[in-house]
């Protein structure tokens, strides 16, 4: 369980990242800097429940522990940086335009849950994996289009959400669950 809730954990940053990279024009500021506490605050919710939870001791014995940052878990992230340079390098020959880049990072962030949900056994994963896939796809179509300057909110600040609330939405039932646990 610690190990799964450190990847929320993780996803959570991300997603703040995400918000606060691409919560900028075309967005107003009075958009882009509410959305950006807002993913602040969800972050802290998400620090504060998994510090509270690793308080109260919540974890797998080790000898039932699944090896979730194992040799599978290193080939899906190298295979994820291997896809994200070669986009890269594939956009900058064809002069795509930057905004390309959320893009793709969106759409290879939301493919490596595939393998994750198939390996941890977590079908839950696919849930913000297919999500990102989509917001990034749309984006990579809105390169091509007049609309490319809100591929940064679509495929940048909607992925942050996406992640940011499935963190928050799992690291609460995780919290409802101990408290009910420990109350019954």
């Amino acid at each position: 369980m610690r190990q799964l809730l450190g990847g929320l954990l993780v996803g959570a940053v991300f997603g703040v990242v995400f918000v606060l990279v691409n919560a900028h024009a075309p967005l107003s500021s009075a958009v882009g800097v509410p959305l950006s506490v807002l993913a602040c605050v969800a972050l802290a919710a998400v620090v504060a429940i998994f510090v509270f939870l690793l308080r109260k001791g919540i974890d797998v014995p080790a000898d039932t522990r699944p090896t979730m940052f194992g040799r599978n878990y290193r080939l899906v992230v190298a295979g994820e940086i291997v896809l994200l340079v070669a986009g890269f390098v594939v956009f900058r020959a064809v002069d795509a335009p930057a905004e390309t880049g959320v893009a793709w990072i969106a759409f290879v962030v939301g493919l490596h849950f595939v393998p994750f949900a198939v390996m941890w056994e977590q079908r839950r994963m696919l849930i913000p994996g297919i999500a990102l896939m989509l917001l990034g796809a749309a984006g990579l179509a809105m390169v091509a289009t007049s609309a490319v300057a809100w591929t940064p909110f679509v495929s940048g600040v909607l992925s942050g959400v996406v992640l940011l609330g499935g963190s928050v939405t799992f690291a609460a039932r995780e919290y409802l669950a101990l408290t009910r646990r420990q109350s019954a």
